[in-house]
């Protein structure tokens, strides 16, 4: 079948747009959908919502960070870092092209301030960490880059995609269908034979439960040096903070980003450069792994490399419901005031 994959460009605009052109050729070249916002720029709320529109409709998000960092938004960062936290959010798989040395491009391809120049850094730290990552000198590299990182992408995190509609009844689709019962009888035999098998449950003596407190801590940069934070929740805030995202198998490293900007958010901590505590997340890891909730299961890509996922066990997919679901609310009644 004839499936093309939607991706969505994300860079500053001005000083890449003959590479945003020649990235967007290459795309087309691959039967991709390129979708960026060259002739619609974000300025304001109501173009936000047709970005993130735009964004969710796309299978794969492409990053290319240049010398600068762009445009600041209402909330202090570049639009560019705003699609980027978007895509995270909603899981999509990102690949980030980032020039090597960004402090050899010309002045109009560089930041002029101090202020913007650290933010740069920040979002190439922030987008180096937990995703494949390539680094570019000249945009005659950018082509070639996305078309083997996302061949790569595309072959290890197989997406939706689109197809013709008249196509939607081929005879390709009907072998497909075919071939996809058959793997679900096999599946079904083969959970037949473990059904007594329960999901993994640790006889944790004393264990804590979800209205027990933890204590999270991180770092982060106020421009001159690292500073320290600390934050309590109930292992109820955090459940309910990440168990959406984990309805299916979701990369450990965006679990613990899901969970910093949650708590970044809830305690109104400072963004620069903001890092939660690597070993507070693995005993948080563990823990809900202790409840029963969330499974971890380590998987070995065609690289050889291994990524660690999470996911919901049938307990918790009925904890989340249970915590997430809107309740009725009762109906008050208003006494009449008399004199």
């Amino acid at each position: 079948m004839d499936k093309r994959y939607q991706v969505f460009v994300s860079s500053t605009y001005t000083d890449l747009k003959e590479e945003r052109q020649a990235v967007t050729q290459t795309l087309m070249e691959m039967d991709c959908i390129p979708a960026g916002m060259e002739l619609f720029p974000a300025t304001d709320s109501e173009q936000w919502e047709f970005i993130k529109k735009i964004i969710d409709d796309c299978d794969y998000y492409l990053l290319i960070i240049g010398g600068r960092y762009g445009s600041i938004s209402s909330e202090g960062v570049s639009y560019t870092e705003k699609e980027y936290d978007y895509a995270v959010e909603k899981g999509i798989k990102i690949v980030a092209l980032i020039h090597g040395s960004p402090n050899k491009l010309s002045l109009e391809k560089s930041e002029g301030t101090e202020e913007a120049r650290e933010k740069l850094e920040e979002f190439r730290n922030k987008a180096s960490t937990g995703r494949l990552v390539k680094y570019w000198q000249a945009g005659s590299e950018l082509p070639g880059l996305v078309a083997l990182s996302l061949t790569k992408t595309i072959r290890l995190f197989p997406a939706v995609g689109w197809v013709r509609a008249t196509e939607g009844s081929s005879e390709q689709l009907l072998k497909e269908i075919n071939q996809l019962r058959k793997d679900n009888s096999s599946l079904v035999a083969q959970i037949a034979k473990v059904k007594s098998v329960k999901e993994a449950v640790y006889n944790v003596p004393d264990l804590a439960g979800l209205d027990d407190s933890f204590k999270l801590s991180g770092t982060w940069f106020n421009g001159s040096r690292t500073l320290g934070w600390d934050a309590t929740l109930s292992w109820r805030e955090i459940f309910f903070y990440v168990s959406p995202y984990l309805v299916k198998y979701y990369e450990q490293s965006a679990v613990k980003e899901v969970l910093r900007a949650a708590v970044v958010s809830q305690f109104d901590l400072p963004s620069r450069s903001n890092k939660l505590d690597d070993q507070a997340f693995q005993t948080i890891a563990i823990q809900l792994q202790a409840l029963g909730y969330v499974k971890v299961d380590v998987m070995k890509a065609s690289d050889d490399k291994t990524y660690s996922f999470w996911k919901l066990t049938s307990d918790g997919e009925r904890a989340m419901v249970e915590l997430r679901a809107i309740k009725k609310q009762p109906t008050g009644k208003v006494d009449e005031k008399t004199d």
